[in-house]
């Protein structure tokens, strides 16, 4: 399942290390949704975890290393 844009952005901060609270500040939302956005971005990659969601984000090319 396709990743909506905004997911997609909160994906790209998971990668980056940042916090559910540092998330929010970052994208001017509130905790719960950022925390909704990740369940969401869990469901439609098939994962149960923030490193299942780095792993599935890479395989799927939402993420790319950048060296």
């Amino acid at each position: 399942m396709k990743l909506s844009k905004r997911e997609i952005e909160v994906l790209r901060l998971i990668s980056a290390e940042l916090t559910i609270n540092e998330i929010a500040k970052e994208l001017f939302l509130s905790n719960h949704t950022v925390i909704s956005h990740c369940q969401n971005i869990k469901e439609k990659l098939g994962v149960r975890n923030v490193a299942g969601v780095v792993r599935a984000g890479f395989e799927a090319g939402y993420l790319q290393l950048h060296v």
